[in-house]
């Protein structure tokens, strides 16, 4: 399958308080609070940072009810002090907290995996087609009564599909696939659309971005089937920190913007939320020149090599640029080796050529096609997240960098934790506050450690596997 260069998809639009997005409407910009929502002067500062750099959506999360509640007194006070921008309240596993957050937010996010389904075991469950209805059934009475609250406060929906939190129910019929992903969002979408409720948002992120660009593909293919055209929010979850975090949002999320879908984006930094909003404005301002360098690229490509000659104002942006541009490339295997050089006049040109082949190879892993150093699977951190995140991956990536090809998942809490680091060799996931467990792949091999005690214990587990094999 050919999919064309950048040409913005038509979608609906969907309000959320003072905003639009999709149709005509710019790409917005949005990221998400790392501070407990029950800290307001905590929140509403972050917010407010948010928005001062450019952050057009702020997501909080939600834990119970008390945090839905005190959404109201965080958006009074941002309100109070002249920020507008809408809040989207983030809900997992209660239905009855989203109902609770759509009368105080103006936008709530739902997760088709954790929504009325139970959180996922990886178990394997058998169910009839009859026992599947009736499922389905019970999904649609339990949304039926939320969507008639946010229809009454005029409150918009997303519905975020998350690789790392499929339910069981899902899993079992479709397995570990784009295929089982994609109908776990149309399931909700279908009732949504019944209910004539227009004003939806949906998300489909996962941390592979070969699974993330291929499932929003199939996604909009499922929908265009269906006569319905939602506009789509992109990210790669759990991207990371630093250079690796920004290339790979950059192949995901860039793959699917030079082929004109997405209209709004988040890039998932394990970093202080605004530093998010740069990188995101910066991708959205590349797409058409990044469009244009992949149509010529492909074009060019020869002995299943892709050679991208590129100027650039400045190293970032150079990264930025050439991952975006191989992204889809790379992700539909035209080529499966690349080689990046400045161009002769670039103000990049005396940069020593070891930073560009190091730079090919970041991209290459980003697209899972080659594996050249540790890969770190990190969650941005929430209001859910139970230790200090940043400080915490600063330390594993010390002791492990040395570690060529071992995966190791990085979780603030269990929402995604066992679930998004499927594929990887170890987790380090939080389990209470000031308490961690440790898996190794899907299997949790230590419970509750003491946080000051986990680190070393993930090197030792590391270790010890090591020496058997």
């Amino acid at each position: 399958m050919t999919h064309p260069t950048y040409h913005r998809r038509n979608s609906w639009t969907a309000h959320v308080g003072t905003i639009a997005i999709g149709g005509d409407n710019p790409i917005r910009i949005q990221s998400m609070t790392t501070t407990d929502t029950m800290d307001t002067e905590g929140s509403v500062a972050q917010a407010k940072r948010i928005i001062d750099r450019g952050g057009e959506l702020v997501r909080l999360t939600t834990q119970g009810r008390r945090e839905a509640e005190n959404m109201r007194l965080i958006s009074e006070r941002l309100r109070a002090d002249g920020y507008t921008a809408p809040l989207v309240a983030d809900v997992h596993f209660r239905a009855d907290v989203a109902d609770v957050a759509a009368c105080y937010c103006e936008k709530v996010r739902i997760n088709p995996g954790n929504y009325v389904d139970p959180a996922r075991t990886f178990r394997h469950l058998e169910y009839t087609d009859e026992e599947y209805a009736a499922e389905l059934e019970r999904i649609r009475q339990r949304l039926i009564p939320f969507i008639a609250i946010c229809r009454d406060h005029k409150t918009a929906v997303r519905i975020g599909v998350n690789h790392g939190s499929l339910s069981d129910r899902i899993m079992s019929r479709y397995g570990d696939t784009p295929e089982g992903i994609v109908e776990s969002c149309m399931e909700f979408l279908r009732i949504f659309r019944e209910q004539d409720f227009t004003d939806v948002v949906i998300s489909i992120k996962a941390s592979n971005t070969v699974v993330m660009v291929k499932s929003v593909r199939m996604l909009v293919e499922a929908m265009d089937r269906e006569a319905m055209h939602y506009p789509l929010h992109l990210g790669v979850t759990e991207a990371g920190e630093g250079e690796d975090g920004r290339i790979k949002s950059a192949v995901g999320i860039g793959a699917l913007l030079t082929e004109g879908i997405g209209d709004t984006i988040r890039v998932s930094l394990s970093e202080e939320p605004e530093e998010e909003i740069p990188v995101a404005r910066q991708l959205v301002s590349l797409i058409p020149e990044c469009a244009a360098l992949r149509a010529e690229a492909e074009a060019a490509i020869t002995d299943d090599t892709l050679t991208l000659t590129l100027d650039a104002p400045d190293w970032e942006t150079l990264q930025l640029k050439a991952a975006m541009t191989a992204g889809a490339l790379l992700i539909d295997r035209k080529a499966t080796k690349l080689v990046i050089a400045p161009t002769s006049d670039s103000k990049l040109a005396s940069v020593d050529a070891t930073r560009f082949t190091a730079l090919a190879d970041a991209i290459l892993q980003a697209a899972r096609i080659k594996f050249t150093r540790t890969e770190y699977i990190s969650c941005p951190g929430c209001g859910r997240t139970l230790y200090n995140l940043q400080d915490t991956i600063h330390r594993i990536k010390a002791a492990t960098a040395h570690l060529v090809g071992l995966k190791i998942g990085i979780m603030g809490c269990i929402v995604n934790g066992p679930g998004e680091m499927a594929d990887a060799d170890y987790g380090y996931v939080g389990a209470a506050r000031g308490r961690i467990s440790l898996y190794r792949g899907k299997e949790c091999v230590e419970k509750n450690i003491p946080e000051e005690e986990a680190v070393d214990r993930l090197l030792q587990l590391i270790e010890s596997d090591r020496k058997e094999q």
